[in-house]
Formats: structure tokens, C-alpha cells, sequence
């Protein structure tokens, strides 16, 4: 069993490819977002707010990164149809 095929089967990456999982990766990317801009200024607040994209845009397109860099789908819902 490869790596990816191994974090496919994990209960973080099915939480993370429901519904319930994208809402809380754009959640958490837009808190990093506001966060950044708010509250932490120059080179601190703007590497906060590059930073937050990633789960963001993640969430919002339905993307595992963390799948596709261990080698596997970066689709999220090829991710779960993958796990027997």
C-alpha cells in the first residue's frame, strides 16, 4: 500500500473531502486572512495572508493537497472513491 493510498484510508482525509471538512479548511483560511490583515503588519501579516489562501482556495475547489503531495488524486472526491 502506497503512502497516498494509506492517508486515504485515514479519518482526517475523509473528514477533510466532506462537506462539513471544506467548510472548516475555507473557514480557517479566511480567520488566517483576517487575522493577517488585521492584526499583524508588514512582512508578518503578509506571509499570514499567502498562507491562508492555500486552505481557502483549497476548500473552495474541493482540492487535497496533502494527498497529491504524497502521490495521489488532488481531487478531493477522487480521494474518497479511491478508499474501498
Amino acid at each position: 500500500m502506497s503512502v497516498a493510498e494509506s492517508f486515504g484510508r485515514s479519518g482526517f482525509a475523509r473528514f477533510i473531502n466532506t462537506s462539513s471538512g471544506r467548510v472548516a479548511r475555507v473557514v480557517v483560511g479566511a480567520v488566517l486572512i483576517a487575522w493577517g490583515y488585521l492584526w499583524l503588519d508588514g512582512t508578518a501579516g503578509i506571509v499570514l495572508i499567502v498562507v491562508g489562501l492555500i486552505p481557502l482556495v483549497a476548500g473552495a475547489l474541493n482540492l487535497c493537497l496533502i494527498s497529491a503531495m504524497l502521490g495521489g488524486p488532488i481531487r478531493g472526491d477522487e480521494v474518497v472513491a479511491r478508499v474501498p
